[in-house]
């Protein structure tokens, strides 16, 4: 939605939706803040569930070690076990020390019997017939360490094991003699990584030795994706790790042999699958709970909002009957709030504007009677000068006949003077017009210029008329005459040093465009936008106003506009627009009837 449809909106509207935005945007970080926080002490969570099962595993083969070890000792030291290796016979051997294996031995595990220098003498169990197992370097490995146990980690056939090498020693006359050496262990395979998910409550194990898997609890799809992860990572330490389903923390330990080497790597998982059910729970919970919550955040809006509302709207509708004019309207009060003390300042404020309405009325009215006694009494100042003036001439002197047709006419001119401004008042006051008739426009504007023509030359101001005498229009000649006198007569007030007045036409299809332009000093900016309002004037030391108010309602009369164009320094232009057509047409149906004068 774009600026333009929301400040449609009403108001109610608009608090609903800044109130809906804001609660979406409060809660949708409240979730983000709190999911954030989940999933960080989820992943704490998970890495301290893997440092327990790394700690767990270490126990187990610690223990398992342990156990290797001890039973390997209790072997060595018995008397039965070394007589039989002291007498060099592995089916001896065999027999002797496999019996108490098979007893102490809870464990599908390895037991070796090499000479010291490591060559297999006996195989109690564990290994098998291939020539690898003839020769154990992990006992010349441990040799170094005799006659001390030593334990690590053995890769051998492309398995790796977990063993305890133990010597057998008897006392001699040199002091202790070494016999045979006691290889105990356990193979690393799939079952002991399943034990030690088991121990570990559901860690994921993977055993891995020169780049090989040796053992794991992971499906092979997942092992093979954590396998090349791993390998591409190389040994950096990883936050998190995925098998392109589920994403686990890791934790990574190496294996070591006997000569603390390393010859193998074990990767602990801890599966964000069980985090991910749990934030996925987590998610859900917050979205019902948000929705839940900006639907009742809107509800109360919405309520407390149309409480708030309805005073406005009812101040929103009485401003509207105020703009009608309506005075009489006033606003219930309900309570003393902020919206009640405005509904009770907007009813005190209506019966100010009433009452000052009033006032203004009867001093407009009386202003107005005395502008309009001073406008006529300026109007009719000069026809009543020559008609007394002619009068007295007649009484008191003896004129020869020409003189007394001359006076007799200029008391006629003044006195028809008088009585077209006063048919001009009557006209105004009952919306009263002459008939149209068709005219030159040429000879209308012609006329109003002889008329002003003796105080142009007196004042220096030259009148050009550029009107060519093809355009006739249907006009009402009296009027539009007197509106050509006014521009004039105003210009010529305009410029009392002189100056120039241009009347001018330019002709358009259906109309023709008027300009009476002069050179003066232009119109104030101050005026100039109520300039065809009644009573105003400017400039003027008698005058009511109205000449220009009166030229633009002929204009308008005639079915065309008048306005003005001027700048403070170039003069003004004034224009009028007359149609050509539609009087036509107005002019022919007029003229098919009588036309008389008021």
């Amino acid at each position: 939605m774009n600026l333009l449809g929301i400040s449609r909106l009403s108001l109610l509207w608009k608090i609903l939706l800044s109130t809906s935005v804001a609660m979406t945007v409060l809660f949708a970080l409240t979730g983000w803040i709190v999911e954030k926080n989940a999933l960080n002490t989820t992943s704490r969570s998970l890495g301290d569930e893997v440092q327990a099962s790394f700690q767990a595993y270490r126990s187990l083969l610690q223990a398992r070690a342990r156990t290797l070890a001890s039973l390997s000792l209790m072997l060595s030291q018995m008397s039965d076990v070394r007589a039989a290796f002291g007498t060099g016979d592995q089916v001896t051997i065999r027999d002797t020390a496999g019996e108490l294996w098979s007893k102490v031995s809870e464990e599908n595990a390895l037991f070796l019997v090499t000479d010291p220098k490591g060559k297999l003498i006996a195989s109690l169990s564990g290994a098998t017939e291939s020539p690898a197992w003839r020769e154990l370097d992990v006992v010349r490995q441990a040799a170094r360490r005799f006659p001390e146990q030593a334990s690590g980690f053995m890769l051998k056939d492309g398995n790796l094991y977990q063993v305890a090498v133990t010597p057998v020693s008897v006392q001699s006359g040199r002091g202790l003699a070494l016999l045979d050496v006691l290889v105990a262990g356990f193979k690393v395979d799939p079952l002991v990584a399943q034990r030690l998910k088991e121990a570990t409550g559901g860690s994921e194990f993977l055993f891995l030795s020169q780049g090989r898997v040796i053992a794991s609890t992971l499906n092979p799809r997942a092992t093979s994706e954590l396998t090349r992860s791993i390998s591409s990572h190389g040994a950096a330490k990883l936050s998190n790790i995925s098998d392109g389903v589920m994403e686990y923390a890791p934790l990574r330990t190496e294996l070591k042999d006997i000569e603390d080497r390393t010859i193998g790597e074990l990767w602990i998982f801890r599966s964000f699958e069980n985090a991910t059910q749990r934030l996925a729970a987590l998610r859900r919970t917050i979205i019902m709970l948000g929705l839940f919550a900006v639907l009742v955040g809107l509800g109360l809006t919405y309520l407390l909002a149309r409480k708030i509302m309805e005073p406005v709207e009812k101040l929103d509708l009485a401003a509207a009957e105020v703009a009608r004019q309506n005075y009489d309207y006033r606003v219930p009060v309900h309570g003393h709030d902020e919206l009640g003390r405005l509904a009770e300042t907007f009813n005190n404020m209506c019966a100010s504007i009433q009452s000052a309405r009033r006032e203004l009325i009867r001093q407009e009215r009386i202003s107005t009677i005395g502008r309009l006694s001073s406008s006529i009494v300026h109007d009719l100042r000069n026809p009543l000068a020559a008609i007394y003036g002619g009068a007295e001439i007649m009484v008191d002197s003896d004129l020869a006949p020409p003189q007394l047709k001359r006076l007799a006419g200029n008391i006629y001119r003044a006195s028809r003077r008088i009585q077209e401004l006063l048919q001009d008042l009557v006209n105004v006051g009952r919306g009263k017009t002459e008939g149209a008739e068709i005219c030159r426009l040429c000879e209308v504007a012609a006329a109003g210029c002889d008329s002003l023509a003796a105080p142009a030359d007196a004042q220096g101001v030259s009148v050009r008329l550029e009107i060519p005498d093809s355009i006739e229009l249907p006009l009402e000649r009296a009027r539009l005459e007197r509106v050509f006198i006014n521009l004039i007569g105003n210009a010529l007030e305009a410029m009392p040093a002189g100056g120039e007045i241009t009347i001018s036409t330019t002709l358009e299809p259906d109309h023709v465009i008027i300009q009476v332009a002069d050179n003066g000093p232009g119109i104030s900016p101050d005026i100039r936008d109520h300039l065809f309002q009644p009573f105003v004037s400017s400039g003027k030391k008698n005058g009511l106003g109205l000449g220009l108010a009166l030229s633009r309602q002929t204009v308008l009369d005639h079915g065309g506009d008048m306005w003005v164009e001027s700048k403070s320094d170039r003069g003004a232009r004034f224009f009028m627009r007359l149609p050509l057509r539609r009087l036509a047409a107005t002019a022919e149906s007029k003229m098919a009837a009588p036309v008389g004068r008021a």
